[in-house]
């Protein structure tokens, strides 16, 4: 039976990514934004040795010429994994994915380095789900012959730069109760308006965002005014204790959710090539719940 499950970090660590990685018989495919952490690495290298069909995109240097993938690159290269840049059509690809054996997918928030394994509170999802595991591997798919990828809008997934806006504000507007929030940016005005409508009819706002002094400079104006906006319309807002905030997480009434890579500003929907999942599986989202009320 097809199923999804939820995994929860710091919790898990890396041994589900692990697990899948050493499992794996006949293909590997991955993208990422960012890919250094050493064990991953060594893991993803066995899997090519036992001839494990093993093909990884990252993401290319940044604008200001920072690439985070340029040794973890070198060594892959060298392993002889076929690698390449991510799509030069978007700014940024920040999707966070892995399809093993075109059977289980994962849709991440975390990248592959230690500090999200270890550091930060991140999730990732599992899907067994044939037409799920399907589209995120058409994307890759895509996204490799640096072709043009139109989700067919028949799955819970959520594509930027396609439907991420439309289907996270469908998503908040439908909450009757209520709404946990965790987010690194809340940048974009169509978002912060449809959470603040949401306060507006009664449902209850619980925003988790990193603290002011982590944002980049350029962007510490619009976050802080987001910010704001909500609380002033009652929305309760924290930071993380102990942890550091980097996971992507709507959850709403607790029966439904959204996971994934996407920052809410006007850059991801726009720009970036991101990826999530809405999901209402009941243990999935209780387990979701229960890591909210405690965060």
């Amino acid at each position: 039976m097809s199923h999804r499950s939820l995994i929860v970090l710091p919790d898990r660590t890396a041994r589900p990514f692990l697990t899948a990685i050493e499992n794996a018989k006949s293909s590997i495919r991955i993208k990422m934004f960012v890919f250094s952490d050493p064990d991953l690495i060594q893991a993803v290298i066995a899997a090519r040795k036992r001839g494990v069909d093993v093909q990884i995109m990252l993401n290319a240097a940044r604008r200001d010429g920072e690439d985070d993938n340029a040794e973890s690159r070198k060594t892959l290269h060298h392993a002889g994994i076929p690698m390449k840049d991510s799509s030069p059509d978007f700014g940024v690809t920040h999707e966070k994915s892995m399809v093993v054996d075109e059977k289980l997918a994962f849709v991440k928030s975390l990248n592959w380095a230690t500090r999200n394994l270890t550091e930060t509170r991140d999730y990732a999802v599992t899907t067994e789900h044939k037409d799920e595991v399907r589209e995120i591997l058409d994307c890759f798919e895509a996204d490799w012959h640096r072709q043009a990828f139109k989700p067919p809008g028949t799955t819970p997934l959520i594509w930027c730069p396609a439907n991420g806006r439309e289907a996270i504000a469908h998503f908040i507007d439908k909450a009757k109760h209520s709404l946990f929030v965790q987010n690194e940016r809340y940048q974009d005005p169509v978002i912060i308006e449809r959470l603040i409508r949401a306060r507006e009819r009664d449902v209850k706002v619980h925003v988790m965002a990193r603290p002011p002094h982590n944002l980049k400079k350029e962007k510490l104006l619009e976050g802080v005014s987001g910010l704001r906006m909500l609380n002033d319309v009652g929305a309760k807002i924290h930071k993380l204790n102990k942890l550091k905030l980097h996971g992507k997480m709507l959850l709403a009434d607790g029966k439904r959710a959204i996971i994934g890579s996407i920052n809410l500003a006007p850059g991801s929907f726009d720009d970036r090539r991101e990826l999530a999942i809405e999901v209402d599986d009941t243990t999935l989202v209780e387990e979701l719940h229960d890591v909210a009320h405690h965060d």
